[in-house]
């Protein structure tokens, strides 16, 4: 790709999956609940197509809620993620989907929203979402809530393993950065260099976009600054 600008680069890398999914997070807590769903299929080591794929089945047969998917049941959930080509998880994720709804709904009534609203800050929103169930790690907890920074206040994941890897290869920090000390750069850069009608959330997909091609050898982008 070359040198490109900020805006180049934004727009090349940058659509948010929850927009690739008709996932709107800012549209209430039914909508939130679906891109969490997603982000639960994401965040298993399975290719983005097959994840993409199989929300698309649990969408079709309309099991996009904590009830749904305590009414579609163990078996009903096995047969949406073969549907999917989810064969090799689908056993343990339908387990994971189990527990998560069951735990949600228990907890919170069924709603992220208030689970936010109960959260203390944003690691202790972290905290609240891996302790769902055993299935949630690090890496559903970082796609889920990059989404919401800006919607939820206390959505401020660090970045992930190759967010970190795309923000090294354009040199806004050092391969060795903590997660802290990225999202702090990330920020600043984006500070300075916004594009209008973009969040800091095309970034950040865009940097992750960017590490998953520099993950395959693939990584040939450099940014133009701003003077």
């Amino acid at each position: 790709m070359g040198t490109v600008s900020v805006r180049g680069f934004v727009e090349a890398y940058g659509r948010l999956y929850s927009e690739e999914l008709g996932v709107s997070v800012s549209g209430g807590d039914d909508e939130v609940f679906k891109w969490f769903l997603a982000s639960l299929l994401f965040g298993a080591p399975i290719t983005e197509s097959s994840a993409a794929k199989t929300y698309a089945c649990f969408r079709s047969r309309g099991v996009l809620t904590p009830r749904g998917i305590l009414e579609a049941g163990w078996d009903g959930l096995v047969e949406i993620l073969d549907e999917g080509g989810y064969t090799r998880y689908d056993f343990k994720t339908a387990d994971k989907l189990l527990e998560v709804a069951g735990n949600l709904t228990r907890a919170y009534g069924g709603s992220l929203s208030r689970l936010c609203r109960l959260a203390s800050d944003a690691r202790d929103l972290e905290d609240r979402l891996k302790a769902l169930g055993k299935g949630v790690g690090d890496v559903t907890v970082s796609i889920f809530l990059r989404e919401l920074r800006g919607v939820w206040e206390k959505a401020d994941p660090y970045p992930t393993s190759l967010e970190l890897l795309g923000g090294a290869r354009l040199g806004l920090w050092h391969e060795r950065a903590s997660g802290e000390e990225a999202l702090r750069r990330m920020k600043a850069f984006w500070r300075k260099n916004r594009v209008r009608g973009k969040s800091i959330v095309h970034f950040e997909t865009a940097l992750l976009r960017l590490g998953r091609e520099c993950r395959r050898g693939k990584c040939d982008v450099r940014l133009a600054r701003r003077r």
